[in-house]
């Protein structure tokens, strides 16, 4: 049987989670007997082996975790090339946001706050430019639309008809969620 951790909270039922490490992860009642985990497990089994394969294919395709120092490198190279990425966007979209901020944030690459403030990862600087002029503008575009809905994805397709193109060039260290 795959070795598994167990997460227990009021919940009701039994669930099974492949993380994006490849751990399997059982999600169960306070009170539910580790007899009736362990066979609930082994009756997913078929599942397990599928999901599993499907997330170590993903996670080989995604690019290694950035050291230290590589991680250094990409904050430089953000601080030098994004505040004129995200002024050229900005004059040709008539916006302005109120500040740029650069970290190194590990579950998205960009945030526009409620104040119009935007927030950018240094790990962006690791996809292709065309990819990061994606993740400005997409950002850029909550300034006048805070949430997904038609109203945004009208006006990212308004500056960017092949968003979708590039948002299939966006890369994920193997220690990022793929959210933009």
């Amino acid at each position: 049987m795959t070795p598994y951790d167990i997460i227990r909270s009021r919940r009701k039922t039994l669930a099974l989670e492949i993380t994006g490490d490849c751990r399997l992860l059982v999600r169960a009642p306070l009170r539910c007997s580790q007899a009736r985990i362990d066979a609930f497990v082994a009756s997913h089994t078929a599942w397990i082996d599928k999901h599993l394969a499907v997330q170590r294919e993903r996670a080989a395709l995604r690019p290694p975790a950035p050291t230290a120092a590589e991680t250094e490198d990409l904050k430089a190279r953000a601080r030098a090339e994004l505040p004129g990425k995200v002024a050229y966007w900005s004059a040709r979209m008539g916006l302005v946001p109120t500040g740029l901020k650069i970290t190194a944030a590990r579950k998205r690459y960009g945030s526009c706050s409620a104040r119009n403030s935007l927030c950018f990862s240094c790990f962006l600087m690791a996809c292709p430019e065309e990819a990061v002029d994606l993740v400005v503008v997409h950002e850029l575009c909550h300034i006048l639309e805070k949430n997904h809905g038609p109203g945004f994805y009208a006006l990212l397709e308004r500056y960017l008809p092949d968003w979708r193109e590039r948002k299939k060039r966006l890369t994920m260290p193997r220690d990022m969620e793929e959210t933009t």
